[in-house]
């Protein structure tokens, strides 16, 4: 579980394909990978990873087809930044929202507007059913990133990002036509899920 405070950008630095159709993703991020674990939990842009190898800087996680087809790591090269957080610790502030990496889909960034320091985007899920789960003022995850919903009208929604969020993630590339990873509020889910019966 995670808490959508990214704590790291990763550069890819190899893709592999292996058995499978998944692929091998290799990344390096400056004291980054010290405290990594082989077979824990890293998120990158916010899908929940396992790590397989550790190598001074650089690390490697496995890529199921299924993350390759639902998400943006299917379409991340050699060059990319990634976002990074390493799990919640029993310990660790809740500083963000309860993300557990399991990425419903991607949307896509329609409108990007700077607003003084801030800069608001505006986007569309590429999977319409997921629109229900996403209410004005609600939280959501975007390439891993906790953040608010602060408006939704007909087929978009759009957030809000400060100047902090802009130098430390990856959404400072969020341009239109970029896809973004979308993880719904788990909360939302669950309320839906009791509601079916």
């Amino acid at each position: 579980m995670f808490t959508g405070i990214i704590d790291g950008v990763g550069e890819v630095k190899a893709v592999e394909d292996i058995k499978g159709d998944g692929k091998k993703m290799t990344l390096q991020s400056r004291d980054y990978a010290f405290d990594l674990k082989i077979g824990g939990s890293v998120a990158l842009n916010g899908v929940c990873c396992t790590v397989v190898h550790i190598d001074n800087n650089r690390f490697s996680v496995e890529l199921m087809p299924e993350t390759l087809k639902r998400t943006n790591l299917g379409t991340a090269k050699v060059g990319d930044e990634v976002n990074l957080e390493k799990p919640l610790r029993l310990n660790d502030q809740l500083s963000g929202h309860f993300v557990l990496g399991h990425v419903d889909g991607v949307a896509e960034v329609v409108a990007s507007k700077h607003n003084g320091e801030f800069q608001d985007i505006a986007l569309r899920l590429k999977d319409f059913s997921l629109k229900k789960f996403i209410a004005r003022k609600g939280s959501i995850a975007l390439n891993g990133v906790s953040l608010t919903v602060v408006d939704v009208k007909g087929d978009t929604f759009t957030v809000a990002l400060i100047p902090h969020t802009l130098i430390s993630t990856n959404l400072r590339y969020a341009d239109a036509g970029r896809l973004l990873n979308v993880e719904i509020d788990m909360l939302a889910r669950y309320v839906e899920k009791l509601n079916q019966k």
